[in-house]
């Protein structure tokens, strides 16, 4: 007789989910490229937390995979390589800082609203999938999912 447990339930499986490396990989790297049901995304492991994103900036197509990570008014943001565009990374929101009018030498963090795309990170048995978030809800992030770019120039192909 094989040793079961009669109440466990089977493990849900998500079909959308992709593997797109280890948690070792991770640990390594913080960062990764990868391409989920034909978007490209990046995935960045940065204090313990996993991010997924769309890999190119919402404003100009900018690589977010060459960004630096920054804490913004206790935000976690990558700020986008080409045009410094800063968008934090659990929520997908593009940051500005702004001043006060009120008090003009105090400056502000103020939030453009979701701009780019955020995507599902799922840890299981060792490995770091990828959900792809709901596509029906367009973000300014999704015109330049589609577009093609060249690896070593960034530009459009």
């Amino acid at each position: 007789m094989g040793q079961g447990h009669a109440n466990s339930k089977p493990e849900e499986v998500d079909e959308s989910m992709v593997l797109v490396g280890s948690e070792e990989d991770f640990k390594k790297s913080k960062r990764i490229k990868a391409t989920v049901n034909d978007r490209e995304v990046v995935i960045f492991y940065h204090e313990g937390k996993y991010h997924a994103l769309d890999l190119r900036c919402y404003h100009s197509g900018g690589p977010l995979h060459l960004g630096e990570i920054e804490d913004c008014n206790g935000q976690t943001c990558i700020i986008c390589p080409w045009h410094k565009y800063t968008i934090a990374l659990g929520t997908g929101e593009g940051l500005y800082q702004g001043k006060d009018p009120e008090n003009p030498t105090a400056k502000k963090w103020y939030s453009k609203g979701v701009k780019q795309r955020v995507h599902k990170v799922t840890i299981r048995n060792g490995g770091v999938y990828v959900t792809l978030s709901d596509t029906s809800i367009r973000y300014d992030s999704d015109y330049y999912a589609s577009e093609k770019f060249d690896e070593k120039t960034c530009v459009k192909k």
